[in-house]
């Protein structure tokens, strides 16, 4: 079982459920809810999903049982606690490298994710008014923005996007309360935060595709979903549902690592973390059972792509029963899972100031915090007045990309994948294997089956993202 931290000085997770609840919050976010359907819809649903959750179970799985396995065998931060390992089995301390891009990658991202979850903090605003506008009316169950035109409701992304100030108030809120949690630390923070948000997103994902099913067409999301049609698993799908099993588990950013590193006692990882992964796996799922309902419905493309959940969504909560109420619940939902991995996002490099540095969380959290909210902004100025900077111009791979997409696509292409790669690498050849037994608790059969995995088979599936990531050409 996991025990609170004891006589040391380090702070640690009450219990086993507490870390279970924190990780799955890391994993579980935009990536779940709506990049997963965005993927699926525009790769032809059944193949790429039976693709996809083959991945997370083959590669996602020994990954994420290699970071914990880190982090708790390190008790430090990301970087420290790869040193640790390195050294307890006899290898140089240099392999700490690929956690010091871990940790800035962690960094970058949460600059850009607090951007975005922004967005979906001005939707919260949208469908919150609309609600509340409804039910002061008398009519409650309406559908969503009544009276508005289509247009209307599909222009308002490009209305948000061209207004710097209302972009900035939404990251600085976001980011504020992200700070907010974390500095206040592991038990009274992220643990806290995870044991009222967690269930709070499980109720609401439920619900709201319960509502789905009853009103919406779940026999057509199911088939769409789990039919497989395999002439639809192109080279570009594997790929994309690949790079998806490792992002929607929050791999290659150190989170795991540094959750891991406050895990006390000495409880086998194989089945924490098998229920992350089963967890996050579900959501994703879960979530397309939960859109598809709905869009279909209303006979709306489900390959819209990345404005199915910002355009599309609202236009179809317009034409269905209680739309104005769901519509709110539904945002409400995606901003709970964007706070979850955007706490776990920031503890990374706080963690690395703490441990590193010896800055006291209060510091750490206000440097890292507010150096991720500048560069967030600008990011959203990249959408507007810095609409035609292109900081990566000079790579032909970046060379169209505005600000937040340039930093989304190097840390996604390049430092992820890197940071994977060498996760792999590190555990799979160089961590001592008793070590190994005897933090992780596994042996015989699933041991011998995880080894193999994680030593050969994550480096090549990995290295094949690293390449096509930064050669998409090779897949044609």
């Amino acid at each position: 079982m996991v025990a609170s931290t004891g006589s040391t000085t380090r702070e640690g997770w009450s219990s086993r459920s507490a870390f279970i609840l924190a990780a799955i919050g890391a994993a579980v976010g935009l990536g779940n809810v709506w990049r997963f359907p965005t993927l699926a819809g525009e790769n032809g649903g059944g193949a790429f999903v039976l693709f996809y959750v083959a991945c997370v179970f083959l590669l996602g799985l020994p990954l994420v049982l290699a970071e914990i396995f880190i982090g708790r065998t390190g008790q430090d931060d990301a970087v420290g606690s790869i040193r640790k390992v390195a050294q307890r089995s006899g290898s140089p301390g240099s392999w700490s490298g690929f956690g010091v891009i871990g940790v800035i990658a962690a960094f970058l991202i949460l600059s850009f994710y607090s951007v975005v979850a922004g967005w979906v903090l001005y939707y919260v605003g949208v469908m919150g008014a609309d609600f509340f506008g409804a039910l002061f009316s008398g009519n409650p169950l309406q559908g969503a923005l009544a009276g508005e035109s289509r247009e209307m409701i599909q222009g308002r992304m490009g209305d948000l996007f061209a207004d710097p100030m209302l972009l900035l108030a939404m990251h600085l809120v976001f980011m504020g309360v992200t700070l907010f949690i974390v500095a206040r630390g592991i038990g009274s923070g992220i643990e806290a935060a995870a044991t009222i948000l967690m269930p709070m997103f499980f109720v609401l994902l439920v619900g709201i595709t319960v509502y789905g099913a009853f009103v919406g067409e779940i026999g057509g999301a199911m088939a769409f979903l789990f039919t497989p049609d395999f002439a639809k698993l192109t080279p570009q799908a594997m790929n994309e549902a690949l790079g998806q099993a490792l992002f929607s588990l929050s791999l290659g950013v150190a989170g795991l690592i540094t959750y891991g590193s406050y895990i006390k006692g000495s409880a086998p990882l194989g089945p924490t973390a098998l229920t992350i992964a089963i967890a996050d796996t579900s959501v994703a799922l879960i979530a397309g059972l939960m859109i598809f309902p709905i869009v279909l419905a209303v006979g709306l493309d489900p390959a819209a792509g990345p404005t199915l959940v910002f355009q599309t969504l609202p236009f179809a909560f317009q034409t269905m029963p209680a739309g104005a109420l769901i519509g709110l619940l539904f945002f409400v939902l995606i901003l709970v899972a964007a706070i979850t991995s955007s706490i776990s996002l920031l503890e990374v490099p706080v963690a690395w100031g703490i441990g590193e540095m010896g800055w006291s969380r209060r510091t750490s959290s206000l440097v890292f915090g507010g150096g991720a909210f500048l560069i967030g902004v600008a990011c959203l100025l990249g959408y507007n007045v810095w609409a035609d900077v292109r900081p990566l111009g000079f790579w032909p791979l970046f060379a169209d990309t505005d600000i937040l997409d340039t930093i989304d696509g190097f840390t996604g292409k390049v430092m992820l994948p890197v940071v994977a790669f060498f996760t792999a690498v590190f555990v799979g050849w160089k961590a001592d294997k008793r070590l190994v037994q005897e933090m992780t608790g596994m042996t015989g059969f699933w041991l011998s089956v995880w080894r193999f995995l994680i030593a050969w088979i994550c480096p090549l599936a990995v290295g094949v993202i690293l390449v096509t990531g930064l050669f998409p050409q090779v897949l044609g």
